[in-house]
C-alpha cells in the first residue's frame, strides 16, 4: 500500500465517522466536532487526491474542506467573537 492510499483511508475514514454519527443523531451536523471532522477529512483526501495528481478530486475536496473550514469558523448572528 502507497503513502498516498494509507492517506486517502485516514480521510475517508473521518468522513465517513463524522457522517455515521450524524445520522445515528451522535453529532449535529451543527457542532464544531463535525466541521472539524469534514474539514480534517477532506483535506487530508484533497492531499492524497494531489499525490497522485487526480484533480477532479483535488478540487471536490478542496471546496468541500474549504467550505467545512468557513463553516467552523462562521461566528453566529447576533453575537460576537
Amino acid at each position: 500500500m502507497k503513502l498516498s492510499d494509507i492517506i486517502a483511508s485516514i480521510g475517508v475514514i473521518i468522513l465517513l465517522i463524522a457522517f455515521v454519527l450524524n445520522l445515528i443523531n451522535k453529532l449535529s451536523s451543527e457542532s464544531k466536532a463535525y466541521k472539524l471532522m469534514n474539514f480534517i477529512g477532506a483535506g487530508t483526501c484533497c492531499y492524497a487526491s494531489y499525490m497522485v495528481s487526480f484533480y477532479p478530486f483535488v478540487v471536490l475536496e478542496g471546496v468541500w474542506g474549504t467550505v467545512a473550514l468557513v463553516s467552523l469558523l462562521k461566528v453566529p448572528r447576533g453575537t460576537s467573537a
